[in-house]
């Protein structure tokens, strides 16, 4: 069994991971954010391997996370799963009132799982249709 781990990264380690799970078909600079020095990254590592990342940002006690990305072939193991349970620790005794996420429609019920409600707010970008979910904490 290969050991796991998450920890805090530097923003261009998730570049890769992005462009491979979330927009291969598109040139590699659109996976960067313009505000990506100013947030937190977090990787899991298999083994020595980073295979899953996420970025997060805040505005005082709401925190966003984009770029939640997985290796294709390391979907579906549960890497996510752990990626975002960790995120939820992490912000919690932060003092977050929300947690956030633009979801692709096609990730609703894993989000749900963890206790996110969908809004009443949906969108199309680069042909996908999203929905921001949200998870209150702390209240």
């Amino acid at each position: 069994m290969e050991k796991i781990h998450i920890e805090q990264i530097r923003p261009d380690l998730t570049w890769r991971i992005r462009h491979m799970a979330m927009y291969p078909e598109l040139p590699y600079q659109t996976i960067k954010l313009e505000n990506d020095h100013d947030g937190l990254h977090f990787g899991l590592f298999a083994g020595d391997q980073l295979v899953s990342v996420v970025s997060l940002f805040n505005e005082e006690t709401v925190y966003q996370f984009r770029k939640f990305a997985t290796i294709p072939e390391f979907q579906g193991r549960g890497y996510g799963s752990l990626l975002l349970q960790h995120l939820i620790n992490y912000v919690s005794p932060l003092g977050a009132s929300m947690l956030w996420c633009n979801a692709r429609s096609t990730a609703i019920t894993f989000y749900a799982k963890f206790g996110f409600s969908e809004t009443e707010d949906r969108f199309s970008k680069t042909g996908l249709e999203f929905v921001i979910m949200q998870l209150q904490l702390n209240n």
